[in-house]
Parts: C-alpha cells; structure tokens; sequence
C-alpha cells in the first residue's frame, strides 16, 4: 500500500510540473483600450484611479498579472474570473457599445458597487487598494450617476 502511494504521489507530482509548462493566453492586449472610456466618461482623477485599481484588470482587454499567476491552476481560475468580467463589462469595447448599453452599464457598475459585490472578494484578498472605502464607492457611485445623467439627454434627443 505504501509503494502505491508513493507512486500515485509521484506520478501527481509529475503532473504537476507539467501542467505548469501550459496556460491560458493572457488578457494582455494594449493599454490605450480604455482611453476611449475615460475619455468619454471624463471620471475625476480619484474615481480614474479607483477604476484603474479594482476595475480594469478584469473588465478592460488589458491585465496585470501578480506573480501566483505563473501556478498552474491558479492561472486558469484567474482566466475565468477575467473572461467572466470582461462578458459582463468590458471598457475596451466602450466604442462598441451602444448609447443604452452604455446606460446600462454604468447602472449596473452603481448597484455592484453600491452592494459591494464588485470589486469581488476573492480580488480584493490580494489587491488592498482595490478593496473599496465608503468614501470612494460614493465617489465612483455619483460619477457613474453623473455620466448617466449625461447619457439620459443624449437618448431623449432625436437623432
């Protein structure tokens, strides 16, 4: 019995090692993807550093990786996390997005933030600055509510 554990241990080790040589492909596209967002969203310099920290990774084609992304599985839990929240809201594709689609998305950016579902628990445990005070979910809440406004006068206008 001790020799089959032994084995199955060794041959999971092996695995293992493998498994760290294949990943998935990283969201590692350009940057300047969310200029078109900010750009149009015009958020103050608080907000836009907010965004920057507990938004983009996960819903911008763009993300900076922290070192445990190198361990296979994590790497692969990481790209689901990411492939979920770009599905949902993705700032890269702002220009893609459609006047209402646009409303609604900040109107659900409000109720994820103001229900402290976003930024996600399991993502704040490893990025403190992500993990959000009540002052800068007020600050992010009244600029979405703002760009909303905004957005509001635009799809009552005849085109």
């Amino acid at each position: 019995m001790k020799k089959l554990l032994k084995k199955l241990g060794l041959a999971l080790l092996i695995v293992f090692v493998l498994a760290q040589f294949f990943g998935p492909e990283k969201n590692q596209g350009d940057l300047a993807s969310v200029d078109a967002f900010l750009a149009e969203t015009n958020p103050p310099e608080d907000v836009k550093v907010i965004l920057k920290n507990a938004c983009f990774d996960c819903h911008s084609d763009n993300t900076t990786y922290p070192w445990y992304n190198a361990i296979t599985p994590v790497n692969y839990w990481l790209n689901d996390h990411i492939k979920h929240g770009k599905g949902h809201f993705n700032v890269s594709k702002w220009n893609d997005y459609s006047l209402k689609k646009k409303d609604h998305k900040l109107d659900e950016l409000i109720e994820e933030v103001e229900e402290k579902e976003m930024p996600l628990p399991s993502y704040t445990w490893t990025h403190g600055d992500a993990d959000l005070s009540p002052e800068q979910i007020e600050a992010v809440v009244t600029w979405a509510k703002q760009v909303r406004t905004k957005y509001a006068l635009q799809i009552k206008q005849p085109q």
